[in-house]
């Protein structure tokens, strides 16, 4: 896939939500939120994914880490992008950000099972960008990481799960071999927790 004015549009909206409006970093740390999802897109296009779902993933976190002052709705960004990129970024949102972290996982965890195949590989994107950047963290500064989250050592338990529902859900996903590595390095993180214990 070609870089075109619709990635370069997604790329400028998700840096105006993410860093221009209100410089959001990565949970405990100085790297800028936009990192994320760019890396995101990267990995779709990668994997072959089609322009919308590209786009999707540069756009996926941005209603739900939106300020209530520049709130992105599904209706700015069906409007901007086409039903179909607003459609995915919907699906992968979390909502009821208000419920304990625990709750909120295991509904995102429960509507994996309701997912398009693009919301797959969204989510697939998601949580390999997400666990490489916590496994290295991980590796660098110890069980120092999880004072970052409140859900302290159930973060790694919980990108498990998902990687195991995406994985049963679609076996032929194009980012199977990235998630099945994901979950490889997770499960010997998970042993040496246990032996800690």
């Amino acid at each position: 896939m070609q870089y075109s004015e619709t990635i370069q549009r997604a790329v400028r909206f998700s840096i105006k939500t993410h860093e221009v409006y209100q410089k959001q970093k990565r949970k405990g740390k100085d790297v800028p939120y936009i990192t994320h999802p760019l890396i995101v897109g990267l990995i779709l296009s990668r994997a072959g994914a089609d322009e919308d779902t590209v786009v999707a993933g540069i756009l996926h976190d941005t209603i739900e880490d939106s300020t209530p002052e520049k709130k992105v709705t599904r209706g700015m960004i069906a409007e901007r992008f086409g039903e179909n990129v607003a459609e995915l970024v919907e699906s992968v949102t979390e909502t009821h950000k208000n419920l304990p972290w625990s709750e909120r996982k295991a509904q995102a965890l429960e509507r994996i099972q309701t997912f398009s195949r693009p919301s797959l590989l969204v989510k697939s994107a998601d949580v390999i960008s997400n666990t490489s950047e916590t496994l290295d963290d991980y590796r660098r500064d110890g069980d120092a990481v999880f004072a970052r989250f409140n859900a302290k050592e159930k973060l790694f338990q919980h990108y498990l799960r998902v990687i195991i529902a995406i994985i049963e859900r679609w076996p032929e996903n194009p980012l199977i071999e990235d998630l099945r590595e994901s979950a490889r390095k997770l499960q010997s993180i998970d042993a040496l927790q246990l032996a800690k214990s």
